[in-house]
């Protein structure tokens, strides 16, 4: 992927990078976050209102762009089984919200973990 197409995809509005998002992810069967060198996962709390969310992204390319600039972060792919079977509890218990795919408008997605796998199934019925 070029980076002008890849742009084009952070430039849209956060509803249209979360339909882009599960209609990626659905062809390549993962989702992407950062990690560091402890292999510890990026958590972003909003300073509006305070909610703690996991970014995700559709690909590689994606999260690197994002992690770009910062100290030690890389990304890292999860099974879309992996982050149905494990993820998705743990995020829930731990009271983390999902952030779908960051874009350069500072807008996001921010969805429960559930609400995230169930879309990503809904899409998987189809």
């Amino acid at each position: 992927m070029n980076q002008e197409p890849r742009q084009t995809i952070l430039e849209l509005d956060g509803e249209e990078r979360f339909d882009y998002f599960l209609d990626t992810v659905m062809e390549e069967r993962e989702i992407w976050i950062l990690v560091n060198g402890d292999n510890q996962f990026l958590k972003i709390v909003s300073d509006e209102d305070g909610v703690a969310y996991l970014p995700v992204w559709p690909s590689e390319a994606f999260a690197a762009d994002y992690a770009a600039g910062s100290d030690g972060l890389v990304p890292k792919s999860l099974s879309l089984p992996e982050f149905f079977r494990k993820w998705v509890p743990g995020l829930t218990r731990d009271g983390l919200e999902i952030g779908v795919f960051p874009g350069n408008d500072g807008t996001l997605w921010i969805a429960e973990p559930e609400d995230v796998k169930k879309d990503l199934q809904d899409e998987m019925s189809f």
